[in-house]
């Protein structure tokens, strides 16, 4: 049957009205998750991925210092150690989002790779930070910009018990570059947490990451959280998380609307497969892409 590893990705609501305090987001939306999580075990994955920055609303909705209560150093904050400990007690591989505060009082969008021993493997930040307006009001947008700073440790590829794993987060998906370093870099299975509605970018949620599954060579885990949440709603998180091959094709793929267990099996050995009859990797002439990074 060759390598297989079997794939969990996280989906959930966010029930907790933005008004309440962060203590309180936090503490619901971690016991919510660590429930899926206990179930993703139950059902046999040796590897599991959360949406973006889990244990809260996507509170870039608006432009409030609140949310700044939410930031945790990486590894050494709360969150990332229980999650440490979870991992060591299912023997599970864990990427983790987060809301990161760094040494230095900057703040990233981030996720924490964990291995099946509970070592901190390591964490990728978000590299591409959008500013966008999500509907015909002019005063409501996705104010990332207010409470992220790009990303600056590259596109990293982490040596895990499952294989090698790499991470783009939300947005990063509309850029084809770092998918296609994740995939120089060796990366297996590419892991995308994100926090997208329907009205704004859903005819790209199912073209773009299985043409970078295609591109590469590796395995595409998308996750997107589900529901709208208030007091904002600002658009239907629609969940359709999914597991896709190298070849682009649907191994698995959730609901619009429930919390959900996405469950699919990767079998590596694809992998050598595919790349062995399309010679993307090859072919490629990077001598004349000089360009792309001068303008």
């Amino acid at each position: 049957m060759g390598r297989v590893v079997r794939v969990g990705l996280i989906q959930a609501r966010h029930e907790v009205p933005g008004e309440e305090p962060v203590k309180v987001h936090k503490e619901r939306a971690i016991e919510k998750h660590l429930r899926l999580i206990d179930e993703a075990h139950e059902r046999g994955a040796q590897v599991v991925c959360l949406q973006e920055v889990f244990y809260g609303p996507y509170f870039c909705a608006e432009q409030k210092p609140k949310w700044y209560e939410a930031t945790e150093p990486i590894p050494d904050g709360p969150t990332i150690r229980l999650m440490q400990e979870k991992a060591r007690a299912t023997g599970m591989v864990m990427i983790v989002p987060i809301y990161e505060m760094d040494g230095t009082g900057v703040y990233y969008n981030t996720a924490a790779v964990i291995d099946a021993d509970g070592r901190y493997v390591g964490k990728y930040r978000k590299s591409h930070i959008p500013q966008v307006q999500a509907g015909p009001d002019p005063e409501t947008g996705f104010w990332e910009k207010y409470y992220f700073r790009p990303g600056n440790l590259g596109y990293p590829v982490f040596t895990t018990a499952v294989g090698k794993i790499g991470v783009y987060i939300c947005y990063d998906r509309h850029f084809p570059e770092g998918a296609r370093a994740l995939g120089l870099g060796g990366a297996e299975i590419v892991f995308n947490p994100s926090a997208t509605v329907a009205g704004l970018s859903k005819y790209l949620w199912k073209l773009e990451q299985p043409a970078h599954a295609v591109a590469n060579g590796y395995f595409v885990g998308a996750i997107n959280r589900v529901g709208m949440e208030s007091p904002w709603n600002m658009g239907d998180f629609y969940g359709e998380s999914y597991l896709c091959d190298p070849r682009g094709q649907m191994v698995a793929v959730g609901s619009p609307d429930r919390d959900e267990v996405v469950i699919g099996d990767a079998n590596l050995d694809l992998i050598r497969e595919v790349r062995e009859t399309w010679q993307f990797f090859r072919d490629r002439r990077p001598e004349t892409y000089q360009a792309l990074t001068a303008l």
